[in-house]
């Protein structure tokens, strides 16, 4: 008889500390205004796993003094910096890679990667953190209680927390005080349906540089397909096995 009451009293233990922590997690999210983020495509039907976008990358074209990606992903998502490098909220960064036996400096943009298996979906308590069949990871804002375990899970330090209040939202890019934004490679153009590629790669094609290709990774006939295919590329910490969408040339 003992036994049944003690698991009739961890029974009701789990269902108050659930209630709990559902209550904490609204309470956090209080007051955040958000946008509802795209999960299919408008014109083309629900996103499907035949896709798979992403990036090729080739460091031999990036012009170190060039910093169009970045205004682009700025200028495209609303994002403003507020003088704290630190905290600023930035979706991709120009980063410099410097090979110390040679001297030989590479300069590349860095931005959230789209792993297969991403470290950000695995540490998300609520589920916020998700990866599209499509390959594109994102953040719910709905459901971002801003803890921030996926900021440190990520090896790419590709996230931002967002400590201001914001004003003026691109309707096409949801964003929220309190909660944890990273690159979407411009879900919005994806889903539109209509072949747009992501603001940071036309950015870098309009400077004349086409360091940055997009497309479906699993589309033979996709010109970024091919490139992988033609010339060697890699991931970005190989040894983690997350197989990135995004991949570079030419480190």
């Amino acid at each position: 008889m003992a036994d049944g009451s003690n698991a009739l009293a961890d029974k009701s233990r789990r269902r108050f500390l659930t209630r709990t922590g559902a209550a904490v997690a609204l309470g956090l999210a209080a007051g955040v205004r958000f946008i509802d983020f795209p999960s299919a495509r408008a014109e083309s039907g629900p996103v499907s796993s035949s896709q798979r976008w992403g990036m090729l990358i080739d460091s031999s074209k990036c012009a170190s003094d060039c910093s169009a990606c970045v205004q682009a992903c700025s200028d495209e998502h609303g994002i403003s910096g507020h003088g704290r490098p630190q905290t600023d909220a930035q979706w991709i960064r120009k980063v410099t890679l410097r090979d110390k036996e040679s001297g030989r400096e590479t300069s590349l943009p860095l931005m959230c990667q789209h792993c297969e298996d991403p470290p950000c979906v695995d540490v998300c308590p609520t589920g916020a953190s998700f990866r599209r069949a499509d390959g594109v990871v994102l953040v719910d804002k709905h459901i971002c209680i801003g803890c921030r375990y996926c900021m440190l899970a990520c090896p790419y330090k590709a996230r931002s927390f967002i400590h201001e209040d914001l004003a003026d939202q691109k309707p096409w890019s949801p964003r929220g005080k309190g909660t944890v934004e990273s690159c979407t490679l411009c879900v919005h153009r994806i889903d539109e349906g209509k072949g747009r590629i992501p603001a940071c790669a036309e950015a870098c094609e309009r400077e004349g540089h086409g360091a940055i290709q997009f497309g479906d990774l699993n589309d033979p006939a996709s010109s970024v397909a091919q490139a992988l295919v033609q010339r060697e590329s890699q991931e970005l910490r190989a040894d983690l096995r997350l197989n990135t969408g995004v991949r570079y040339q030419n480190l």
